[in-house]
């Protein structure tokens, strides 16, 4: 840039645009290492939102195209419990066993305190940025993508339409597949999906060495479910007691524990408390916040710890 240019954009104001931007950014991302393999769309101050995206299929070596994660986080009175559920892997969970318990025993209050440490349901899916206003830096880009089940539903329902003059599609295929016009909006202080939608089926591009190379710079999606990225039933065992502060658990707060808690924070600022009223057996894999209009997107499940958060 010259120092007309400075001097220009000074005059334009776009250098203290730019400066405001990525000053939220950091405020959002609090300057950590937040992993920027990451896609996520950017809303304005009224709850509003608009991208279009292209889920790509699965990558080099791996069976499918989105992987399933299951994740725990609540606030106890020794502070915040924020780790992936062994559930992800088949495996016997202490949370889902301790929320078993509360829902078996009996009570309201048991009941309650079992949908409010709830597993959360998270997809992970490659993506191919096609039309990112906010951020138009993105656009042109393969990047991963946490969805929750409202948009996982509108992908199963493109595959398996209701009526029959509706035409199957498989959203994750370059050639027969469709752009996903994901469109939110604010509806009753919840983020809102319900108006996202697929364009007409199209190949992504024209050139398949295009494609190809595309293909080729996509993230593994198993790493996600690796084994490693699991603490043991003992540690998490550990790590749940010391949060619902029972006696005789010795008192410790490791660096990345801390570091979780405080991006849980920044994650979920702002966000208003979900409603959970689902009856039955707690048991079940997936009790999740309800599919109303309100939200169940990824960002919004957790909106009930948010405002924990929050005070």
């Amino acid at each position: 840039m010259s120092f007309a240019d400075l001097k220009k954009q000074s005059k334009l104001g776009s250098l203290t645009q730019k400066l405001v931007k990525e000053v939220e950014k950091m405020n959002n991302n609090g300057g950590g290492s937040a992993d920027d393999r990451f896609w996520k769309l950017e809303c304005d101050k009224s709850g509003n939102g608009y991208a279009v995206i292209r889920f790509l299929p699965a990558p080099d070596s791996e069976d499918l195209p989105f992987v399933k994660l299951y994740s725990h986080a609540f606030q106890g009175p020794g502070g915040w419990y924020i780790e992936n559920s062994l559930t992800t892997l088949g495996q016997k969970d202490p949370v889902s066993e301790y929320n078993s318990m509360l829902w078996n025993n009996g009570t309201d209050a048991g009941k309650d305190a079992a949908r409010k440490q709830k597993r959360k349901l998270t997809y992970i899916s490659n993506i191919y940025v096609v039309k990112d206003p906010a951020n138009p830096q993105n656009e042109g880009r393969v990047m991963l993508y946490k969805y929750g089940k409202k948009i996982f539903d509108k992908l199963t329902a493109a595959m398996q339409p209701e009526f029959e003059d509706e035409e199957a599609i498989d959203p994750f295929d370059f050639w027969q597949g469709a752009n996903f016009k994901l469109k939110a909006k604010n509806v009753a202080g919840y983020r809102n999906y319900d108006s996202s939608e697929f364009a007409r089926p199209d190949a992504l591009l024209d050139d398949d060495d295009a494609m190809e190379a595309i293909w080729k710079k996509q993230s593994s999606l198993q790493e996600f479910v690796a084994a490693d990225q699991f603490k043991d039933y003992d540690a998490l065992k550990k790590r749940l007691d010391y949060v619902l502060g029972n006696k005789g658990t010795p008192r410790f707060q490791d660096e990345e524990t801390v570091m979780e808690e405080e991006q849980f924070r920044r994650e979920n600022r702002g966000a208003a408390p979900a409603v959970t009223s689902t009856p039955g057996d707690f048991n079940a894999d997936d009790i999740i916040a309800p599919s109303s209009s309100s939200s169940d997107e990824d960002d919004d499940t957790l909106a009930y710890f948010a405002r924990l958060a929050e005070e």
